[in-house]
């Protein structure tokens, strides 16, 4: 079985997530979002919603499966049993980013990460942009899931 690991803080989600996630389900049998903790970041939605947006998002999709973890994505890997870290791409600005992890992940612990460029009418999605929609009262609901919205 091939699983990949999809990481991120997912403060929201967003549907060039969802575009990513789900254009993976046909590279592999499982696909994991994990959603790391790091107790540094400030986030405006809670560990416990950010999960459930998630899990709502993908009721109905057995082959997704939602995990938070602490520490390094390749040791979580290690845990779920995952050969792969499955990325989103918007730009050449994430690539340059993506790919010096990419290279430490590979280094470490054997890893191989896989990239998909994402679709491009959702390729200036962020969840930073989102935030700052939400924060400043503006209709995000064209940009998450139907699960995100308050």
């Amino acid at each position: 079985m091939k699983k990949a690991v999809f990481p991120g803080s997912f403060d929201p989600i967003t549907l060039g997530h969802l575009d990513v996630i789900n254009r993976g389900l046909s590279l592999f049998d499982e696909v994991i979002i994990a959603i790391g903790v790091n107790t540094d970041k400030k986030y405006m939605f809670s560990l416990e919603e950010r999960k459930l947006h998630i899990e709502n998002a993908f009721k109905n999709e057995p082959r997704i499966k939602v995990f938070t973890y602490k520490g390094l994505t390749v040791d979580f890997c290690k845990t779920v049993k995952a050969d792969y870290i499955l990325r989103g791409l918007r730009n050449s600005t994430d690539f340059n980013y993506e790919q010096s992890i990419a290279q430490t992940n590979l280094s470490l612990a054997k890893i191989e990460s896989v990239f998909l460029v994402c679709a491009p009418n959702v390729s200036h999605v962020s969840s930073s942009i989102v935030r700052d929609i939400i924060r400043n009262g503006g209709d995000y609901r064209s940009l998450v899931p139907k699960s995100v919205l308050l």
